[in-house]
């Protein structure tokens, strides 16, 4: 037997009659995706409130052994449990700023004395002020501490059961270093958290794939979220199979794909009036003009991130970013900010407005004529030629105008005077690049600045990824998408949380240090609910041996029969000398509403004892997964068969 089954302890046995299992034929009428169907249906889950479920006995015992497998992982890899309190001072999350940050998001209440604290969405801010009072001295690390905690997140509006709700169990790790490599530093315990989880999911029975992420809310530098692959889930993910490269929509990269400003104009340009018509689909209706031929243009502001660029904004005053992707295409802000080397923030529609942008009507041109913008192109919208039909490209873009657009806006014609720069400054930082463009992670701050283009215009890879673009980790390969849903995400923090609070120690030369941090966080609950989305059929749930609250169903044909009672509690007994949880169907009920609820809660076998079977000396025999009738088993045989099964 493989390790999804205990056989280090006693299983346990449960009679139906002595718990709580609600089934019904009929889902709540907000259920909407599977999982929420089915828990509710099968008596797992009920809905107390808005987003706030109850964990009945099935649902509990499931969520208790995906806690235990994560215990041992969280153990085995040198972290060591404590829990931290629910509700928290908001003052710990001013000082951070994610008072602010997390927004409506965050659960606030009042005590009696007035004062305000948060129901805890993550624990970095409390954690990091428990070991700053804590930890002094270099010698005291590194350490690694995890929980497992009911989070709260204000959800404007909560779906899909345990999978967005307002309450739910997590489990937090959180991880201090004085340094990121060698011994003891960040990288050594974030890659033993990352083959921790990589345990955690496989010996859960999930079907899942790691990807690329961005850390959103939580900040830091490298991440990487775990999802199960499941066709309902909410992620979309994008997997190049050559290398093995997956990565959610928000972080993939895209491979190179060649651009040139050069060529000559199909058409003179011409301005079309759009009045009120700011949306890329209704300008493309109004315009008879496809998206995937249209140039959408952001405005973003950059702030002092382009403090060190002398060609932009001279003199300090406000820098720019315009960012410009076909009209098909998705602008990728954390890719933008890539781009330039530092944090932006999409305009303020006024203050930009007050700047000069026609906001809704922007094209590339408005780079013009102004040193106080970056013109940022990605490479699909950095074409005068379309390669497909061997003639010159045709596309539309904004006026700069209020309710005005362009036909036929051609790149070297429409910016000749900006491509054609030749200011000293913008050619002393100007790169040679061996390809299209150049990702950050090899050029810091240059992005894809070629040779032959001025400093204030940039070609780099600033949008979403869609499937069929090419692989960034394998020429000549694709992008191919599939769904899925997050259930651990793990964050190399920095030094965010420490510098906020001012936590460093002294290191080996009593040099006063910033502590590192690292994060890392399990969906418990949501666990429970991507598993039932990636294993169902329409019949119900099916659990891998792991999750599932018990392995073995047996159901008794006649419950009050003397040689049936007798049968069951051989089988059972045995069971659960091997560590095998039995839940035993003692109901007065018809056969069929027995099967039925069978099927629907999902665990791995179903044992029915009969008078048939028992005159052959066998019980009906019938795995979860497998289709059509059971089969019979004699009585001395079927535990090892259960377990054969239940080790596959």
């Amino acid at each position: 037997m493989s390790d999804t089954i205990a056989t280090t302890r006693r299983g346990e046995i449960k009679k139906w009659s002595q718990t709580l299992i609600p089934t019904a034929r009929e889902a709540p009428a907000d259920a909407e995706t599977p999982s929420h169907i089915l828990l509710s249906r099968a008596g797992f889950i009920r809905r107390t409130g808005a987003g706030m479920y109850s964990y009945l006995p099935l649902a509990w015992r499931s969520l208790m052994k995906i806690s235990q497998i994560v215990r041992e992982e969280m153990e085995a890899a040198g972290a060591s449990e404590l829990l931290m309190p629910a509700v928290i001072p908001i003052e710990l999350y001013k000082v951070t700023g994610r008072d602010e940050a997390y927004g409506e998001l965050l659960f606030r209440v009042h005590d009696r004395h007035g004062r305000e604290n948060a129901l805890g969405p993550t624990h970095e801010e409390v954690i990091t002020d428990i070991f700053q009072h804590a930890i002094n001295s270099y010698k005291q690390l590194p350490l690694t501490v995890y929980q497992i905690q009911t989070k709260f997140r204000d959800e404007f509006r909560p779906r899909a059961g345990l999978l967005r709700c307002r309450e739910f169990i997590m489990k937090d790790a959180y991880s201090f270093h004085l340094t990121v490599d060698g011994p003891g530093g960040l990288n050594e315990t974030y890659d033993a958290q990352y083959a921790a989880y990589v345990r955690v999911f496989e010996r859960l029975g999930l079907d899942f794939t790691v990807v690329d992420a961005e850390s959103g809310p939580i900040g830091g530098s490298a991440s990487h979220e775990f999802m199960v692959n499941a066709e309902s889930g909410e992620d979309k993910i994008l997997v190049c199979d050559s290398s093995g490269y997956a990565a959610n929509v928000e972080k993939c990269e895209i491979g190179e794909r060649a651009w040139s400003f050069e060529g000559e104009a199909l058409g003179d340009l011409a301005k079309v009036h759009t009045p009120g018509m700011a949306s890329i689909e209704d300008i493309g209706r109004f315009m008879k003009v496809k998206p995937a031929n249209m140039l959408k243009t952001m405005v973003f502001d950059a702030g002092e991130s382009l403090a060190d660029e002398p060609s932009v904004a001279p003199g300090g005053g406000q820098r720019w970013v315009v960012a410009v992707v076909r009209g098909n295409h998705d602008v990728n802000e954390s890719k933008v900010r890539d781009a330039i080397g530092g944090p932006v923030a999409l305009a303020d529609e006024k203050e930009a407005r007050a700047a000069g942008f026609a906001i809704g009507y922007v094209g590339p041109a408005v780079a013009v004529g102004r040193d106080d913008v970056l013109l940022l192109v990605d490479p699909d919208a950095a074409q005068s030629t379309d390669s497909a039909k061997g003639k010159a490209m045709f596309w539309a873009a904004g006026a700069n105008e209020a309710d005005h657009h362009v036909k036929f806006f051609n790149w070297q014609r429409e910016l000749g005077g900006l491509l054609d720069s030749s200011d000293q400054d913008a050619s002393a930082r100007r790169v040679d690049l061996p390809g299209a463009s150049a990702r950050r992670a090899d050029l810091p701050g240059a992005s894809a600045r070629r040779a032959d283009l001025p400093a204030r215009i940039r070609v780099a890879d600033i949008r979403n990824a869609n499937a069929g673009d090419p692989s960034p980790r394998a020429e000549g390969s694709i992008l191919r998408e599939q769904r899925g849903i997050e259930v651990g995400h793990i964050f190399k923090l920095g030094c965010k949380y420490s510098d906020a609070v001012g936590f460093g120690v002294l290191d080996q030369d009593q040099q006063r240090q910033s502590v590192i941090m690292g994060c890392y966080g399990l969906g418990v609950s949501r666990t429970l609910a991507a598993c039932v989305e990636m294993s169902h059929d329409e019949n119900g749930i099916i659990f891998p041996a792991a999750i599932a609250p018990y392995h073995v169903l047996i159901t008794l044909m006649k419950p009050d029969d003397p040689a049936q009672q007798e049968a069951c509690a051989r089988v059972s007994g045995e069971l659960a000398e091997q560590g095998i949880d039995v839940l035993i169907d003692d109901r007065e009920e018809r056969p069929g509403v027995k099967f039925k609820d069978a099927d629907l809660i999902g665990l791995p076998v179903r044992l029915t004892i009969g008078d048939k079977a028992l005159a052959e000396g066998a019980v009906e025999f019938k795995p979860r997964r497998s289709a059509g009738k059971g089969e019979l088993v004699p009585i001395d045989r079927v535990v090892a068969r259960c377990a054969d099964v239940l080790g596959d």
